[in-house]
């Protein structure tokens, strides 16, 4: 959910490393925070990331697909980024989700049931 943390940053360098095989699968791997442009430029940067970066600031993108959500913590409640995943499928139409993901192994995991979606 924010660029430089552990979680994404595991995420995105294992989403990068299997782009290949992704790509082989003729699927797009996209990532979307409410980081600005400059803050994921640094960050694929930094970590020699291969994989494209929306910025979604105002949570247009994400909120539909139930990532930008109430959140509780330690006795709060408050909005904020759910790590999720959602794999449409070539017509548009969501074909997974995977809601509060944990980052490591994440990227095995949607190219296991992407293989699935394809057989």
């Amino acid at each position: 959910p924010k660029d430089n943390t552990p979680g994404c940053t595991v995420e995105a360098t294992e989403f990068t490393e299997k782009k290949g095989e992704f790509a082989k699968m003729d699927a797009e791997i996209i990532g979307v925070s409410g980081d600005s442009e400059k803050s994921h430029q640094n960050f694929t940067k930094k970590h020699d990331l291969d994989i494209t970066l929306l910025s979604d600031p105002e949570h247009g993108i994400m909120e539909p697909y139930g990532a930008w959500a109430e959140k509780k913590m330690y006795g709060k409640t408050f909005m904020g980024i759910v790590r999720s995943t959602v794999l449409i499928d070539p017509d548009g139409k969501v074909a997974h989700v995977w809601p509060k993901v944990k980052a490591k192994g994440h990227a095995d995991a949607v190219k296991e049931r992407l293989t699935e979606l394809q057989d």
